[in-house]
């Protein structure tokens, strides 16, 4: 259940980078682009017109592009899927620090049937989290398991401690 938690955050918080990222770069070129098509279209031309022909082309096409990313970060909601994705690593978290806790302090005082009631207790909400995450890429798997395999997950004090008894 701990490893279990442990690698499910770090693949919902590795995609929370990921939809962050995408937001961005999908964010601010829009508000850029936006920016600059209105800027063209209130510059004036040397001629004094309020707009010449190659204004009126930039503008259209900073316009343009403006409204396909804009179309493009509405339908992907990647604001959306990060504030989730967040929340589900966290969630994660929390639950990798009940069964760490439990693994490490509870479990040593608890009859059988009492710390098989917890197992089933944080095993429903392992299996809840579990159907309410969204399901993360290949990317953001890929790097989080590299991130685990890399540094060895969380480590803590505590654990040299207890491999000393």
């Amino acid at each position: 259940m701990h490893e279990s938690a442990l690698y499910s955050a770090q693949y919902q918080l590795e995609q929370a980078k990921i939809w962050r990222a995408i937001n961005l770069w999908l964010g601010a070129p829009a508000a850029v682009s936006a920016a600059l098509a209105g800027s063209a279209i209130l510059s004036s031309s040397d001629n004094g017109t309020l707009l010449g022909a190659s204004n009126e082309l930039g503008a259209g096409l900073l316009a343009l592009f403006s409204a396909a990313l804009s179309s493009i970060l509405t339908t992907v909601n990647a604001s959306r899927r990060t504030t989730q994705s967040q929340a589900s690593g966290n969630a994660f978290l929390q639950l990798q620090t009940e069964s760490r806790q439990f693994i490490l302090v509870d479990l040593k005082h608890l009859s059988f049937d009492d710390a098989r009631a917890r197992l089933e207790s944080i095993t429903t909400s392992r299996n809840e989290l579990n159907s309410t995450a969204d399901p993360v890429g290949r990317l953001a798997y890929w790097k989080a398991k590299r991130n685990i395999e890399k540094s060895g997950g969380q480590t803590y004090a505590v654990d040299d401690m207890e491999n000393q008894d």
